[in-house]
């Protein structure tokens, strides 16, 4: 089969309307779409070149941006404006995308979840490892400081309510080696459980499809707990949601085509290239149905139903973890 033409380039955006100004990069068929996908990074605020390529070649519009760190942004993930990622999604629909998606990753899933509640028109949502919660600063906000904690996010100039991290915290690992910081995200949860209720994503209110990914064996933070959340509220308000699931799979699920990615000397992100990988697989066909549309080509997978749970094969210890810190791994 011929590998389809695409085409890439750069894309900028400059201030407006409560968002900041923005670069990044953009891939799409030479024959267009009316499929766009914005695609987040997690915490690294990488701009995720390869990814959008890979969507490209599927028939995807495919735009990535660099949404704190940059230019006039905030240089943390701190207090960064949801408007930012509409302005994104915006410059999708003026090229012609009328199915927008938004595919995020760790932080960036954080960050989709919260579009699909509070934006209308967005019809599809993947969440790669995501939380069930909106958490604290990573980084510093535009004063330069870390602290106090403050929201990872806000809107319409108002910060959404979030869980603190719990400053008593220490890392078990010899000092110099990578450092899991699942302990972190629990321990804050136990020290702050009255925060908990406000700070939930409320997916039961989102019109999206949304298809959720995640790894047993994540040792970012629990993903694989925050997707069974996610999924339940879904569920209790009667929404349809895909859940896959691999029990040795960690933070960083990687799609058909896509590399391996190094480890990293900062953080323990659990899994293994080959059960990553595995997990990528299992998704992919709920992924590409989810964002191209009921009426994608066939040829990738099967069409994903509504609503399910897909559980791929593989050992691991079917537990979670989570990190707060910026990794440039994701």
């Amino acid at each position: 089969m011929p590998v389809p033409v695409i085409v890439e380039g750069g894309a900028d955006a400059a201030v407006g309307r409560g968002a900041d100004a923005w670069t990044g990069f953009r891939a799409a068929p030479a024959h267009g779409s009316d499929a766009g996908v914005l695609v987040l990074s997690g915490s690294s605020g990488r701009i995720e070149e390869e990814r959008c390529r890979l969507l490209a070649r599927e028939g995807l519009a495919a735009l990535s941006i660099r949404w704190f760190g940059g230019p006039g942004q905030p240089p943390g993930i701190c207090e960064v404006p949801l408007e930012t990622f509409v302005s994104a999604l915006d410059r999708l629909r003026a090229e012609g995308a009328s199915r927008i998606s938004v595919l995020g990753v760790s932080k960036g899933a954080e960050a989709a979840l919260h579009l699909s509640v509070l934006q209308p028109g967005i019809d599809a949502v993947v969440a790669l490892s995501p939380t069930s919660l909106t958490w604290a600063n990573i980084g510093p906000g535009r004063d330069g400081s870390t602290t106090p904690h403050r929201s990872s996010w806000t809107w319409r100039g108002q910060p959404l309510p979030f869980v603190p991290y719990d400053t008593g915290w220490t890392a078990s690992e010899p000092a110099g080696a990578p450092v899991s910081v699942l302990g972190w995200y629990e321990q804050s949860v136990r020290a702050r459980p009255d925060l908990v209720t406000a700070a939930a994503v409320p997916v039961e209110r989102s019109a999206a499809e949304l298809v959720l990914v995640a790894g047993g064996d994540d040792l970012m933070w629990p993903s694989l707990r925050y997707a069974r959340e996610l999924a339940a509220r879904r569920g209790a308000a009667g929404l349809p949601v895909r859940l896959v699931t691999r029990a040795d799979a960690g933070h960083r699920p990687r799609l058909p085509g896509e590399g391996a990615v190094p480890a990293s000397g900062t953080f323990r992100h659990g899994g293994s290239p080959a059960a990553d990988a595995a997990l990528g697989a299992a998704a992919w066909p709920h992924i590409r149905r989810a964002l191209l549309g009921p009426g994608s080509r066939p040829g990738t997978g099967p069409a994903a139903p509504a609503t399910g749970q897909d559980s791929a094969s593989g050992t691991g210890q079917d537990s979670a973890s989570a990190a707060a810190g910026q990794d440039s791994s994701k």
